[in-house]
């Protein structure tokens, strides 16, 4: 398992007590728990910088960070998702969640992460948490980018160009580190 001194030489949150008894109840491998620790530290990070940029708009950050630390727990039963492409884990996350007690307001991560192309409706925590998924490895996605600027451009009541180049630098500073994330990661067996 994870201990406090790899988070603190990494600089990295540590997950919620909840969420790491669930990974040891479930024998989640190293790998799983430093994904889902990474992605944890990225949304709160996301959050506190669109807050930030953002002051007024409204976040349910208990929601996003929970998502954010258990959106691939299902990777626990489902182990070969950890090397291999499959969605498999996401019912199975959400299963494991609720039976685990957690509300499906909560447990939904589980399942939006991997959809929010198909989910028209999604919001702007769902689609932090799915940033925070991107992101912690690098990666960019314009449709994702374009989406959740159009949220909080309706949300703020500024223009979407505005947001958009804001947002930007954002995800753009997350990104940066991404090096880092992923060679901390890699030291983890699946």
């Amino acid at each position: 398992m994870i201990t406090a001194a790899d988070l603190e030489h990494a600089d990295l949150r540590p997950l919620p007590a909840e969420v790491l008894a669930l990974c040891e109840r479930h024998d989640a491998a190293p790998r799983l728990v430093a994904h889902l620790t990474l992605v944890h530290d990225v949304a709160w990070r996301l959050v506190r910088a669109v807050r930030k940029r953002w002051p007024a708009l409204p976040i349910d950050v208990a929601a996003v960070t929970f998502g954010a630390a258990t959106h691939d727990i299902g990777k626990a039963v489902h182990r070969e998702e950890l090397s291999v492409p499959g969605t498999l884990h996401e019912p199975a996350g959400f299963q494991l969640l609720v039976d685990a007690g957690i509300s499906t307001t909560l447990a939904r991560f589980t399942r939006t992460h991997g959809a929010w192309q198909d989910a028209a409706d999604l919001g702007l925590e769902d689609l932090l948490v799915v940033l925070a998924d991107t992101a912690w490895k690098g990666k960019r996605s314009q449709a994702l980018d374009d989406r959740l600027a159009a949220v909080i451009a309706a949300a703020t009541g500024r223009p979407a160009w505005e947001v958009f180049v804001a947002l930007d630098d954002v995800i753009a500073g997350i990104t940066a580190d991404a090096d880092a994330r992923l060679a901390w990661h890699a030291q983890y067996p699946a």
